[in-house]
């Protein structure tokens, strides 16, 4: 689906707060609420807009640590093993496969680096991963919160 103007002023006013009323984004991108309805309506059928979420600061959670593990798998594991195996880890806030020598990167959130040490020998115990390759993120730099991976 390709995105006209309005759709994506009304997209990025919906990235910006979930919980505008159609009233208010109407009145910022010059539509009556029941137009923007229908445009959202139609952007959510069309798979265009897939949800509404809220944002959670980790921090405020106590989840203060983040980091970037590169996973380096045996032979041939295919991404369903490796997403099987690190989808039982709620410290995986995300993951994907790669080109280039490791197999999959994935984001972890932890509470401190102790808790994120125990995680990452929890993921190199993983019977198809044969060594990992970890970054500890200093600061963030840029972030569009809403958008999610392609696929």
């Amino acid at each position: 689906m390709r995105l006209d103007p309005l759709d994506e002023q009304i997209v990025a006013r919906l990235l910006d707060d979930g919980r505008a009323s159609f009233a208010d984004i109407g009145a910022q991108v010059g539509l009556s609420a029941p137009a923007v309805k229908r445009r959202v309506d139609r952007l959510r059928q069309a798979g265009a807009i897939t949800g509404f979420t809220a944002k959670v600061d980790p921090r405020a959670l106590g989840w203060t640590t983040e980091a970037y593990v590169e996973l380096y798998c045996q032979g041939k594991t295919s991404p369903a093993t490796i997403r099987d195996g690190i989808a039982r880890f709620p410290e995986v806030v995300s993951a994907c496969t790669l080109t280039g020598e490791a197999d999959a990167l994935v984001h972890v959130l932890a509470a401190d680096i102790g808790h994120f040490e125990r995680v990452l020998e929890r993921m190199n115990a993983e019977p198809y991963v044969v060594r990992t390759k970890s970054s500890l993120v200093l600061s963030r730099l840029l972030e569009r919160p809403g958008l999610t991976c392609l696929g």
